[in-house]
């Protein structure tokens, strides 16, 4: 069976975006591949974090995980600082990857902003550590939305050049991209040409996955919109990026194509199809946020599922780890 590895990062709460863009799909694709999922603590750490609040999230994506439907125990769900082999691996791929090609790295240059000489050297390099915590595992298949393509080709590059440099065809494979379903690009609430995000200081730019039906109900509410109707076709939401958000939302949670439920509200007026789209998400996302609520009550069980799922993950990581030492030329004395 083909190997999955996908990750998120444990940085305030998880939201709609992250749901229906990652963990939404991590479920579908759990009957069909072996999947590793894993709550990218170290990626967090490239930007200030505060210690506590880094815990307490990263109980809150596993629980989020587990509410979601994503199966402990027949698939592996752990913290990534807990299997050193990530780090371990990245430190080769910083000896692999060039120069030029993180320079090329889009994400690099749109989280640093203006601050590139302040940026820490783990917010530049962070794409070779991605393509470590991929590698590790030698996953076959990555789920990636449109905005993660450029670090999974880094991936697919890192590997090949490893392979090339030191004379060991196919030891790792090119990992392939999955991407999945309607809205894996969620935009935010306020400003539809803005990636839905856990650092935009507005709380009604986002649905969070801990929200109540109450603050569900008012933030689609008070969503942007524009003043014309809901168009007939797919063509009218051309440069209407917040009706194209809205209606791609409500696409996603109810499992049909945007074609489909543009053509469901044509003509209608934003009041009434915000309604239509606020009952949605509550019937949708009610159930899981009430098991998360009860998870994150028993800390203890979220514990478990992480220390479980870091004992297998170091059991498939640790052998890989000893080939690629060897194939480097570390001298392991047994």
């Amino acid at each position: 069976m083909s190997r999955i590895f996908s990750g998120v990062q444990p940085t305030g709460n998880l939201h709609l975006g992250n749901y229906l863009g990652a963990v939404r799909n991590w479920v579908k694709l759990q009957h069909d591949y072996e999947c590793i999922f894993c709550v990218v603590d170290m990626h967090a750490i490239t930007v200030p974090q505060d210690p506590k609040a880094l815990t307490a999230s990263t109980r809150e994506v596993a629980a989020a995980m587990i509410a979601s439907g994503v199966d402990p125990k027949k698939h592996i769900i752990f913290n990534q600082s807990q299997v050193s082999g990530h780090a371990e691996l990245a430190w080769i791929f910083n000896c692999v990857a060039r120069l030029g090609w993180l320079n090329r790295m889009t994400q690099f240059k749109d989280k640093a902003g203006k601050n590139r000489e302040n940026a820490s050297v783990g917010l530049y390099a962070y794409p070779n550590l991605m393509a470590a915590d991929i590698l590790l595992y030698k996953a076959t298949h990555v789920p990636v939305g449109e905005d993660q393509k450029q670090h999974l080709e880094l991936a697919r590059d890192i590997a090949a050049k490893f392979n090339n440099d030191f004379g060991v065809e196919n030891f790792f494979p090119l990992p392939e991209p999955l991407i999945l379903g309607t809205a894996t690009r969620v935009m935010s609430l306020k400003d539809g040409t803005k990636k839905m995000s856990k650092s935009d200081p507005s709380e009604l730019s986002r649905i969070n996955m801990t929200d109540d039906a109450d603050d569900i109900a008012k933030k689609i509410r008070k969503a942007k919109t524009d003043p014309e109707p809901l168009p007939g076709d797919d063509k009218g939401l051309e440069g209407r990026p917040e009706a194209a958000n809205l209606l791609g939302i409500y696409a996603a949670l109810s499992d049909s194509t945007l074609t489909e439920t543009v053509a469901k509200f044509a003509g209608e007026g934003f009041g009434t199809f915000k309604q239509h789209l606020a009952d949605l998400a509550v019937a949708k996302l009610g159930p899981i946020q009430d098991e998360m609520r009860r998870l994150l009550d028993d800390l203890a069980y979220v514990d478990s599922v992480l220390k479980d799922g870091a004992e297998r993950a170091n059991a498939i990581a640790e052998p890989i780890m000893a080939e690629i030492k060897d194939v480097v030329g570390f001298l392991t004395v047994r």
